[in-house]
């Protein structure tokens, strides 16, 4: 539900996770944001927890790398 209040497709959730820029937490915790030149609400950002699959724990957009 957040993805469609976000205007965040499955496609775009792809890219981020397979092309965006990542931070660590941990070894099994990280974020994978990505920017898009055509969106003005800065970078869009998955939470994601590496187990024995990928989860996906949140989607935001207007996330900031400082």
């Amino acid at each position: 539900m957040r993805m469609i209040e976000r205007e965040i497709s499955e496609a775009m959730l792809l890219e981020v996770i397979d092309s965006g820029d990542t931070r660590y937490k941990d070894p099994t915790h990280l974020w994978a944001f990505k920017e898009f030149p055509e969106r003005h609400d800065n970078l869009l950002c998955a939470v994601l927890i590496l187990e024995d699959h990928v989860v996906v724990k949140t989607v935001m957009h207007h996330f900031s790398v400082l």
